[in-house]
């Protein structure tokens, strides 16, 4: 893909905002919340950090890409729709009888995903094991796996953490989007998993903490997550990207019954002349 600039990412971002907003309000059930958060961290990995080809997906040396909370389906669709990889008007069959575009990410309906997802915690050993394929078969390319701060209360999560301590994981990328909320209230009061950083360096990895909605300090992350890769230093990545659960909609942000409940009309109306306003 051609690498888009500072201001082409933020109109992404606003893009796929929109989209989420768009399709959520067709079904009629879905998850904005978490969504919104990570739309940021999205157009920024699509649209100038990962190799793709949108002419060869399955490129043998594109970078790879594992949505962990695969809950959050809307922004990766919103995302491959912006990209082409999908038609945007099919954005509208979300969660809909015989759609490709499932509640949760699944690659039997959507061939050009690198692996289904949904069961949180689940992600982040998919993606070791990417990543380790690519180490044993010589492959420069990279693995990107977002997840969700409340996944973090999964003990899968920090098994796929020392395994890829053990296995010099360099080549790996793990973000977490760090919206302080999940299903049933704040991270804090369902199991605290702040201290992020500390945690993640405590098994051995490399750490930034950064704002996940500022383009220029995520850009930052992921060109620091690419030099320790180039110097082999056998240290996996993570980038704790403090977000805003329904960024970009005020009567969403921060708010937890938007955790999973789709806009109404009005509401999705309001939603998207505030978006395009911003």
């Amino acid at each position: 893909m051609e690498r888009a600039s500072i201001k082409e990412l933020r109109e992404k971002a606003k893009e796929i905002r929109s989209n989420i907003i768009t399709m959520l309000e067709a079904s009629g059930s879905g998850h904005p919340g978490g969504s919104l958060s990570s739309a940021d961290v999205m157009a920024t990995l699509f649209f100038r950090v990962m190799r793709h080809d949108l002419r060869n997906p399955s490129w043998d040396e594109r970078d790879r890409f594992v949505l962990s909370k695969g809950h959050c389906a809307p922004v990766l669709y919103a995302t491959l729709a912006s990209a082409g990889y999908i038609p945007k008007e099919e954005l509208l069959t979300l969660r809909k009888l015989n759609s490709r575009l499932q509640g949760h990410p699944g690659m039997i309906e959507l061939p050009i995903l690198e692996a289904s997802t949904g069961s949180l915690g689940q992600g982040l050993s998919i993606s070791v094991g990417i990543a380790l394929a690519a180490k044993m078969d010589k492959k420069s390319h990279s693995v990107f796996c977002l997840m969700g701060d409340g996944e973090q209360q999964e003990g899968m999560v920090w098994e796929a953490v020392m395994s890829a301590k053990q296995f010099r994981l360099d080549n790996l990328c793990a973000i977490v989007d760090a919206n302080k909320i999940q299903l049933s209230g704040s991270t804090r009061d369902v199991i605290d998993v702040e201290t992020l950083t500390r945690k993640y360096r405590a098994f051995g990895w490399r750490v930034i903490r950064v704002n996940g909605h500022s383009i220029p300090s995520l850009l930052l992350a992921f060109k620091l997550f690419e030099w320790n890769k180039m110097m082999n230093r056998g240290k996996p990545f993570a980038i704790i990207a403090d977000t805003i659960k329904g960024k970009g909609v005020s009567f969403m942000e921060g708010k937890v019954e938007w955790h999973g409940k789709a806009p109404n009309s009005d509401e999705a109306s309001r939603a998207l002349k505030e978006i395009s306003s911003r």
